[in-house]
């Protein structure tokens, strides 16, 4: 069966799904603390959100023919893609869950500040400053892969981005003006979303 690139492909695509379904049910069955004041938002987050929704609609919704257009040519290299896209899928739905526990009452999908909020820089929030969104790109990238939908997946990759890097400026912007120099210092010794790019 491991030999049949479109069995791997099979695979492939409904290990995504089970991961979207994970990643889905950690906003929707989280433990949720009580509600705090808010004390300050940005709306300029909207529009970051609307761009990203935009790019899961392109990679989900605008399906050829066939649910797979396989452009590898063989087994082996079919079955290192899957590896790799399950692996993605699983990772940013592991990355997601660990920070949206770190953040408790702080979550929220709009940029926004509540009374008595904290910087928040432990867990995975050491390693990136919105792991998140670091996990988004990741199951975006990973449903692209599975689905083979190579133009699609490129466009809202770039789409995802434009949204995100409002979002990250948005966000960042409320943070600098909460926690001034201390956000500054943190700013400087962990990258926004991906090491070494942003």
């Amino acid at each position: 069966m491991l030999s049949d690139p479109a069995h791997i492909a099979d695979v492939t695509f409904w290990a995504v799904m089970v991961c979207w379904f994970a990643f889905a049910a950690v906003f929707l069955f989280r433990k949720r603390p009580p509600q705090a004041a808010e004390s300050q938002r940005d709306r300029t987050s909207s529009l970051g959100i609307f761009l990203q929704a935009c790019a899961y609609a392109l990679v989900w919704f605008h399906m050829p023919n066939s649910r797979y257009v396989r452009v590898l040519p063989s087994a082996p290299a079919e079955l290192a893609l899957c590896i790799f896209t399950v692996v993605l899928a699983a990772g940013s739905v592991c990355l997601v869950t660990a920070a949206v526990r770190t953040l408790g009452k702080q979550w929220a999908v709009a940029a926004r500040l509540i009374e008595g909020h904290r910087l928040i820089t432990g867990g995975p929030y050491r390693f990136v400053r919105n792991p998140i969104y670091t996990g988004m790109l990741g199951m975006l990238l990973a449903t692209g892969l599975a689905l083979g939908h190579w133009i699609q997946l490129i466009v809202g990759t770039v789409l995802f981005a434009i949204g995100m890097v409002i979002r990250v400026r948005s966000e960042e912007k409320l943070l600098r003006s909460a926690f001034g120099q201390e956000f500054e210092e943190y700013a400087q010794r962990v990258p926004a979303v991906l090491p070494g790019i942003f």
